[in-house]
């Protein structure tokens, strides 16, 4: 049997008040295209289905087309579990007619110990889910004494591998674990929100190598923890800047009633790319001039030390998605201290360059005189209320 294994779509998000919806589209797209290409028997999504508990129509669609084509056109079953941005009860909403049509929605804690079971040419594998949950959660639903995340998390997994052993006497099958949680050891990036606040959100991998394949969400980058058996698939697209070296794509997992075979990434291209440039601004507007993927969302860092006016609107010329941008050239380092005759040229530096291109020509000698002599002034003035 063949699946892929996906996560983190977060479908709805915005990015510097971005809507990604359409860039969203664009990979699963793709995505849809690996279901035919690669023969897959199930889809998982580990959770953050959405980006927001209370999704805005327009992702509401996009989502219902998706799983409309893999589950009624393609005849492939999903199973899925809410993450921390979902709703667990909105998510979970239908749920027993839409099994029926092959979405299998495990929003329930009630529901960890009922595998999906999809049958393949080799054997059934069983799926089982945990919906993202917190100690709290647990502690109340099960009237458990658990403290942490990590206490909950291993008291979850305990009740499903108690019943995958009765269920297993007598017929091997193999064993697939959906969780979204953050495997201690997990490569961070600055899209994820925080589960808890202090590192307390962080739990063992430990209790998943019991499991044929555990498909984890939440963090962003593609990795395994622990054992290579248990993996994070990734987001489907960047969703932030730090992010800008990952892979992005989906796990592709070849396994059968004898355990796991292979597992294998499969990237997605995204529609716009997200990435960092840094330089002087007249480097970067003549490269953006020929950049091929000038479209791409940017995040540019000037090194010019001196004055620039207007610099957004002048990158945007040429690079229309620059969302962010930043002058560390025109910050002073603090261990070096501006002395007040390096600061007198500083300044006048500045409006030589601002008066250049708000005028378009340079100050004459007896402007120059006289801004200099002003900002002399000034100074002087300062230091007597000093």
């Amino acid at each position: 049997m063949k699946f892929l294994h996906t996560a983190d779509w977060h479908i709805g998000r915005l990015f510097h008040n971005i809507s990604l919806l359409e860039d969203q589209r664009h990979v699963l797209d793709q995505l849809l295209g690996y279901l035919e290409s690669e023969a897959i028997d199930a889809v998982i999504i580990a959770g953050d289905v959405y980006d927001r508990s209370v999704p805005p129509s327009s992702s509401v669609e996009l989502l219902d087309q998706v799983l409309s084509q893999i589950c009624m056109d393609m005849g492939i079953p999903v199973i899925m579990i809410p993450g921390n941005h979902d709703s667990a009860q909105r998510l979970n909403f239908g749920s027993r007619q839409l099994s029926q049509a092959g979405l299998y929605i495990i929003g329930d804690l009630d529901q960890i110990v009922k595998p999906v079971i999809v049958s393949g040419d080799e054997g059934d594998v069983c799926f089982y889910g945990i919906p993202y949950h917190n100690p709290q959660t647990v502690r109340n639903h099960f009237g458990v004494e658990v403290s942490s995340f990590d206490e909950a998390n291993a008291y979850l997994v305990e009740m499903i591998t108690s019943t995958m052993s009765k269920k297993n006497a007598s017929k091997k099958n193999a064993n697939v674990l959906i969780g979204h949680c953050f495997v201690e050891g997990g490569e961070e990036s600055d899209s994820e929100r925080p589960l808890s606040i202090g590192g307390a959100d962080k739990v063992s991998y430990k209790p998943f190598t019991v499991f044929d394949y555990v498909a984890l969400g939440h963090l962003h980058s593609p990795q395994f923890k622990g054992e290579e058996h248990i993996r994070y698939s990734g987001s489907i697209l960047k969703y932030s800047f730090s992010e800008q070296h990952q892979n992005k794509g989906v796990t592709l997992v070849e396994i059968d009633n004898s355990g796991l075979k292979s597992t294998k990434h499969l990237p997605l291209t995204p529609l716009r790319d997200m990435r960092i440039i840094e330089g002087e601004i007249n480097t970067i507007l003549e490269q953006g001039k020929v950049d091929p993927n000038s479209d791409d969302y940017l995040m540019i860092r000037l090194t010019d030390r001196h004055a620039i006016l207007d610099p957004m609107s002048r990158l945007r010329d040429v690079y229309p998605n620059v969302l962010h941008l930043e002058k560390p050239g025109m910050l002073q380092s603090a261990d070096n201290p501006i002395n007040r005759e390096k600061l007198k040229r500083g300044e006048l530096e500045m409006f030589r360059d601002f008066f250049e291109q708000v005028s378009g020509h340079e100050l004459t000698s007896q402007q120059d005189e006289a801004i200099r002599k002003t900002i002399e002034k000034l100074h002087r003035n300062q230091e007597e209320v000093e």
